[in-house]
């Protein structure tokens, strides 16, 4: 599913409602620099909070912090995957995840929320580095999303840095910041 619902259960969009919502988080904002923002605002955010805390979650059938958090480390390894996939074979298929599924075979609720920022931290730095090696004809491969249609490396950075601004304001409400 790639995160239609952000982990919150809320009434579920339509795929199109998704990217539209997600991508306008970015409206006039350089993708790459929030995407390298990122990691030190989640440190921000949860730096002297509780773990206890950080697992609770705001009600049953919402995500807790580390589970977010957890998620967002897991989301980077797809975009990693997906990225190298279309670069090095561009037009190739990219399967979608059910990011709820993730959460519970991944036992995110007992991950440790430092550790799971702290890979996300590395990937992201990975992923940047990539980023910026590019040249600029390799930002418009593309891959093809099994539910959202054809993908580019731009398309796929600009809603990895929306996905980062939606869960960002998720974990503030969570923790009234």
């Amino acid at each position: 599913m790639d995160d239609v619902s952000g982990g919150t259960n809320e009434m579920k969009e339509t795929v199109q409602q998704y990217i539209q919502r997600v991508t306008g988080y970015v409206e006039g904002k350089q993708p790459q620099a929030v995407q390298a923002a990122t990691a030190k605002k989640l440190e921000r955010l949860i730096k002297g909070v509780s773990t206890s805390k950080l697992r609770k979650r705001p009600a049953p059938d919402k995500w807790s912090v580390s589970e977010i958090l957890a998620h967002l480390a897991d989301a980077e390894i797809v975009g990693s995957f997906r990225m190298r996939l279309i670069l090095g074979a561009p037009g190739t298929p990219i399967a979608a995840f059910d990011q709820d599924s993730w959460v519970t075979s991944g036992h995110y609720e007992k991950r440790d929320p430092h550790k799971s920022l702290e890979q996300f931290r590395v990937l992201r730095a990975a992923n940047l580095a990539l980023l910026k090696s590019l040249k600029p004809e390799q930002w418009k491969h593309y891959g093809m999303h099994s539910e959202r249609g054809q993908e580019t490396i731009e398309h796929i950075v600009r809603m990895f840095s929306g996905h980062d601004i939606n869960h960002i304001q998720q974990i503030e409400r969570i923790l009234g910041k």
